[in-house]
């Protein structure tokens, strides 16, 4: 019987997050410390891809979390933690592997119940049906009104699909301009994390200056070459 669920989901995301978040000195060679070093440098690649964020930010959480989606599924982190997450491991190996195959997606939510959601791919076209892994999760899928990036995974064959905790919410109003990109990024044949990466960069200049529009900040001429 497949004994995925929510909670055992959520707490092996959480757990293996934080191994790289914990605070280590320059001099401490234990591998906790190398796994955090580690992260540090996932971090720099996440910023260098879709602009550099801090603590003094207000928009630092929502980024952070977005950083940890990236760092658990694009860079790998998950798997390197592995060895290091003792009597866990058993039970939260499954969850490194389907973290690994994550489909990552610019999504609109459906059909959003207390339970779960519909949601709709702009990027790719799919459509998933995803089990909420906490209220926090279910209340932001009730009231998204735009579109968000976010990473789905599917545990295990017969379990279900659920939304990793780090999806990244585009406001509203960026809604048109965003969908324009899109467009233009699927002409141009991008990869699926170089096109999402920018428009989490282009977000960054909307956010960063009340001055800026949206329709400045989400242009086509901002996608990479």
């Amino acid at each position: 019987m497949d004994d995925t669920t929510p909670s055992t989901f959520l707490a092996a995301y959480e757990g293996i997050c934080q191994l790289g978040a914990v605070e280590f000195r320059s001099s401490d060679e234990s591998p906790h410390a190398e796994l955090a070093r580690i992260a540090q440098s996932l971090r720099r690649s996440f910023e260098s891809r879709t602009g550099v964020f801090g603590p003094e930010d207000p928009w630092f959480e929502a980024r952070s979390r977005a950083f940890w989606d990236d760092a658990l599924t694009t860079q790998g982190f998950a798997e390197r933690a592995l060895p290091h997450l003792g009597k866990e491991a058993w039970a939260w190996g499954r969850y490194v592997s389907a973290l690994g195959r994550a489909h990552r997606g610019l999504f609109s939510a459906e059909d959003v119940t207390n339970k779960g959601a519909r949601l709709v791919d702009l990027w790719s076209g799919a459509e998933l049906l995803v089990q909420h892994v906490d209220e926090a999760q279910a209340i932001a899928l009730e009231h998204a009104e735009g579109y968000f990036d976010a990473r789905v995974i599917a545990a295990s064959e017969a379990g279900p699909l659920f939304v990793l905790p780090g999806a990244f919410h585009h406001a509203p109003d960026a809604s048109e301009a965003l969908a324009r990109v899109v467009d233009a990024a699927r002409a141009r044949g991008m990869k699926t994390n170089a096109a999402l990466d920018a428009l989490l960069r282009m977000e960054l200049v909307f956010r960063s200056s009340s001055r800026v529009k949206v329709t400045f900040a989400y242009r086509v001429e901002s996608l990479p070459r």
